[in-house]
C-alpha cells in the first residue's frame, strides 16, 4: 500500500491575472500568486519550509522567499521539460510534506510569453544541438512542427480527422467562455470558424495550438490532519506520478517502437497502480492541451478508451460539461491561459471543492496531468 496516498493535500491556490502582456516582472507575478495561495489557504507565509519549480523558472528561491517573507527553508526543487512539469512540481513537494522533511509546501510557476522576443522558438538558430540538430535544419523548427507529425502518424493509423481535433478545442473553449478569468472569456467559437483558420503546422491549425500569455500560478500544500482545519475544502493528493518511456526521445520519440506511446504511458501505469480508483471513477480530467492531438494521446494513455478509439471518444459532447468525461473545465492552455499547466493543476482543485466556474456536479475525483510528449507526470486529486 502507498505510503503517500492521501497523506497530504493542496489547501490553497492562486493566481495573477492573464493577458497576452502584463507589466510586472516575472518574479513580481510569483510573488503575487503565491500570496494569494497562503492567503487562500489561511496560512501564514513564514510558515512555508518547502518550495517547488520548474527549471525554467527565472526567480530564483532565495528571491521568492525574501520577497514573500516565507520563513527558513528546508528543501527546494526544480522540475525539467517545460510542460511536463507542472503535476511533478507539486508531486515533488508532497512527497517532502508527507515524509517530514517540510510541513508547508509551495509549488508555482510564473510565465511571460506574450512577447514575440520571450518565446524560446524566437530564436530557434541558438538552439539546434544535441539531439535537435537532427531535425530542427530539416523543418522540424518548433514543437508544433514535431507535435504535427506524430497527429499525421496517429491520423493515418487510427482514421482520426480535423472533426475530432476540433471536437477537443471546442470543449476548451466552450469551459473557457465560463471563466471570467480565462483569456478567451468572451470569445466565442463555432466549428466553421476553426476549420477555417489558418495552418501553424499542418494538419494543426491556429485553435489547435495553446495560446501564448503571461502570468503566475500557485499551490499550498499540507498534510492532511493539518488540511481539515485550514481556510478552504482541501484537495487530496489520492495518487501521484512522474515518468520517461523507454528509448525515449523529447517530443517525437524516433527511437522507441510505436512514437504515439510516450511517457503518458508509464505515468498512467504508475499512477493507477497506487491509486484506489479506476479512470471509470475519474468525474474530470484536466489534460496538458498544449496542442490538441495530446488530448487523443492522453485519452488512451491513461485508459478512459482502448488505443485508436480516442476520436470516436470525443464525439457527441463527451468532452464538455455534461458529457461523459469533461475536460479542462477552465479552458486549459488552448483557452484560459498557456502557463506550462499549472492551471490545470488549481482548476483540478476547483473541481473537489465544488468552486469551478464549469462545475461538474458531485466530483470528487480530477485528474490532472502534463504534457504527453515529454517526461511528464500526473497528479490524482480527491475531495472528501
Amino acid at each position: 500500500m502507498s505510503q503517500f496516498k492521501d497523506a497530504t493535500a493542496i489547501v490553497g491556490i492562486g493566481q495573477t491575472e492573464f493577458a497576452k502582456s502584463l507589466d510586472a516582472t516575472e518574479m513580481e507575478l510569483a510573488c503575487r500568486a503565491v500570496l494569494a495561495a497562503l492567503d487562500d489557504a489561511g496560512i501564514d507565509p513564514s510558515e512555508v519550509d518547502a518550495l517547488g519549480s520548474f527549471t525554467l523558472e527565472t526567480t530564483d528561491e532565495y528571491e521568492l522567499a525574501r520577497s514573500c517573507g516565507l520563513g527558513e527553508i528546508v528543501h527546494f526543487a526544480q522540475v525539467p521539460y517545460g510542460g511536463g512539469a507542472a503535476c511533478a512540481t507539486v508531486g515533488h513537494v508532497a512527497m517532502a510534506v508527507a515524509t517530514g522533511v517540510a510541513n508547508v509546501g509551495v509549488a508555482w510557476r510564473s510565465r511571460k510569453r506574450g512577447a514575440r522576443t520571450a518565446r524560446n522558438w524566437s530564436q530557434v538558430s541558438q538552439r539546434v544541438d544535441d539531439q535537435w540538430k537532427y531535425s530542427r535544419p530539416y523543418g522540424l523548427v518548433r514543437p508544433v512542427d514535431e507535435v504535427a507529425l506524430l497527429t499525421r502518424r496517429y491520423m493515418h493509423e487510427y482514421g482520426a480527422t480535423r472533426d475530432h481535433l476540433a471536437n477537443v478545442a471546442l470543449a476548451c473553449r466552450a469551459h473557457a467562455n465560463r471563466n471570467p478569468a480565462a483569456f478567451m472569456f468572451e470569445r466565442t467559437m463555432t466549428r466553421e470558424q476553426y476549420m477555417e483558420a489558418r495552418w501553424i503546422s499542418e494538419p494543426l491549425c491556429l485553435f489547435d495550438n495553446c495560446l501564448e500569455s503571461d502570468g503566475a500560478l500557485a499551490a499550498v500544500i499540507v498534510r492532511a490532519d493539518r488540511a481539515r482545519d485550514c481556510r478552504q475544502k482541501p484537495a487530496y493528493i489520492h495518487a501521484y506520478s512522474q515518468g520517461l518511456s523507454t528509448q525515449h526521445q523529447v517530443m517525437v520519440d524516433y527511437h522507441s517502437a510505436n512514437p504515439l506511446r510516450g511517457c503518458s504511458w508509464p505515468v498512467a501505469a504508475n499512477l493507477w497502480r497506487q491509486s484506489d480508483f479506476a479512470p471509470k471513477d475519474v468525474d474530470v480530467a484536466q489534460l496538458y492541451d498544449a496542442f490538441t492531438p495530446l488530448i487523443l494521446l492522453s485519452l488512451e494513455a491513461y485508459g478512459f478508451c482502448a488505443v485508436g478509439e480516442a476520436p470516436a471518444f470525443t464525439e457527441n459532447g463527451a468532452l464538455q460539461l455534461g458529457g461523459r468525461l469533461p475536460i479542462n473545465t477552465s479552458g486549459g492552455g488552448l483557452s484560459e491561459a498557456y502557463v506550462h499547466g499549472m492551471n490545470l493543476v488549481t482548476e483540478g482543485v476547483r473541481q473537489v471543492r465544488g468552486t469551478s466556474t464549469a462545475q461538474v456536479e458531485g466530483a470528487t475525483v480530477s485528474l490532472v496531468t502534463s504534457a504527453a510528449a515529454v517526461p511528464t507526470g500526473a497528479l490524482l486529486l480527491r475531495g472528501d
